[in-house]
């Protein structure tokens, strides 16, 4: 289920590129307006967690256990491992800030740079050096306000900085909405893969989409 759509749609999702306390919000190039996008700061943890929480199992398969969920929850999705993704290099957190509710966020992006190591998402990307959207949520009551259309753009703009070549992710094989916003996207479907949630063994798709390089 990485990739998620903004539950709605990654599991999932964009120098040091890692999240820092004083980075600028980023600007795409090419537009002379900033992105609704922000880096995340360690102020972010717990209001990242709650939309996490609340999000994730939106994008599950109605067959998900309540167990199963708040067992992934747990031990993902928590604010000391989002506070880990902050000081680790390799990964770029994104989070979108409420106009609505002041102090909270609805839509957050996770970024992980690196060559995969699951042996079926290798043998199913053509197109490298990749970097993996991991998360990409919306909240439920911001759905159908083009946020997710905005988190892409920040999305891409983060992973080209990276110089990857492509952006991949795992969508669940029952979640429609999500592969339906992602084919939108320009992600095609390159094969299918494994994820564990919980006590659970659930099926992706693995999405690929090609990337400019900088």
């Amino acid at each position: 289920m990485q990739g998620d759509a903004p539950a709605h749609p990654a599991h999932g999702s964009p120098a040091g590129h890692h999240a820092r306390r004083d980075r600028p919000r980023r600007r795409c190039a090419g537009r002379g307006r900033q992105l609704s996008a922000r880096p995340a700061t360690t102020a972010d943890l717990e209001p990242l967690a709650d939309l996490a929480a609340r999000t994730f199992p939106l994008a599950a398969p109605d067959d998900a256990t309540t167990e199963s969920l708040a067992q992934f929850i747990e031990e993902n999705l928590s604010a000391a491992r989002f506070a880990e993704h902050l000081a680790d290099p390799a990964c770029d957190v994104l989070v979108h800030d409420s106009a609505s509710n002041q102090g909270s966020i609805d839509g957050y992006v996770l970024l992980v740079a690196g060559e995969p190591d699951d042996p079926d998402v290798v043998a199913a990307l053509t197109i490298k050096p990749t970097i993996m959207l991991s998360k990409f949520y919306v909240a439920p009551d911001a759905h159908g306000q083009g946020l997710a259309d905005q988190l892409m753009v920040a999305t891409l703009a983060a992973a080209e900085a990276r110089g990857a070549a492509s952006l991949w992710l795992g969508v669940n094989q029952e979640n429609a909405r999500a592969q339906r916003f992602y084919a939108r996207q320009g992600f095609d479907q390159v094969g299918t893969k494994r994820f564990q949630v919980g006590d659970r063994l659930e099926h992706d798709f693995v999405l690929q989409r090609a990337l400019r390089r900088r």
